[in-house]
């Protein structure tokens, strides 16, 4: 991301509606594995920290993040959320097999090798293990926060699957999520282009009775998503292992 994009990020991410919501989600699957806590995690791409926030107040005690940028290093060290070392996707500084679970969430769109960013992940995560993945869904979509993120790609779902199979990661579930918003997100990308709205990021268009009620919404799609498995959403996330 751009710098600019770091600072707003970190400013947000604790309370925005989105990053509140991701983690509500991440939370209710991480707790239905029921690890314990003492087990091995990786964060993909930590940016500012919002992943690595979840797993401290799950009480998870060895977690680990990595990340291409030296800004969101220190944003993640100006909070004391735990150990960040600087590192590549597509080449991880860690040894074959040493993970119990993986989060890469809004990563693997940023690289142009996505396929190898996959195989990395297979490589690093131990056998039988898991992987939670997210991306950004639907190329219709793509709007402002693609571009100041440096997205190279927004994707469906069966493209995500064949290329998890292809780096040998068996997904065990998967569904399309922030549903309800899809269509106004779609508007409002559309009217950001059209007007030539000028802003560093979409998290910045907000205000407090907006995020309260956005909240609520969001709150809502990531509850019932994993059961409805709408046809369509904003993002995609699988849950993969590596058999």
């Amino acid at each position: 991301m751009n710098v600019a994009s770091y600072a707003v990020e970190t400013a947000i991410e604790a309370d925005h509606w989105w990053f509140a919501g991701r983690r509500l989600l991440f939370s209710d699957i991480i707790r239905r594995f029921g690890f314990s806590r003492n087990i091995e995690i990786l964060d993909v791409g930590t940016g500012t920290g919002s992943n690595l926030r979840l797993l401290r107040e799950l009480g998870f005690t060895r977690v680990t993040g990595v990340d291409q940028s030296p800004e969101a290093i220190r944003w993640c060290a100006d909070k004391g959320l735990g150990e960040v070392r600087l590192g590549d996707v597509c080449t991880l500084p860690f040894p074959d097999g040493q993970f119990d679970l993986i989060l890469a969430t809004d990563v693997i769109e940023h690289v142009e090798d996505d396929l190898q960013a996959l195989r990395e992940l297979y490589r690093v995560l131990k056998p039988r293990q898991t992987l939670l993945l997210t991306v950004p869904a639907f190329p219709l979509l793509w709007g402002l926060q693609d571009a100041v993120s440096h997205h190279k790609r927004r994707y469906r779902i069966d493209q995500l699957l064949e290329r998890l199979h292809t780096a040998k990661l068996s997904p065990q579930q998967h569904f399309y999520f922030n549903y309800i918003l899809f269509l106004p997100i779609l508007i409002c990308r559309r009217l950001i282009r059209i007007l030539n709205i000028v802003v560093e990021s979409e998290g910045q268009i907000n205000t407090d009775w907006l995020n309260r009620a956005l909240a609520l919404l969001f709150r809502f799609d990531v509850r019932t998503a994993p059961r409805v498995r709408p046809p369509f959403g904003v993002s995609a996330l699988v849950i993969a292992t590596r058999s």
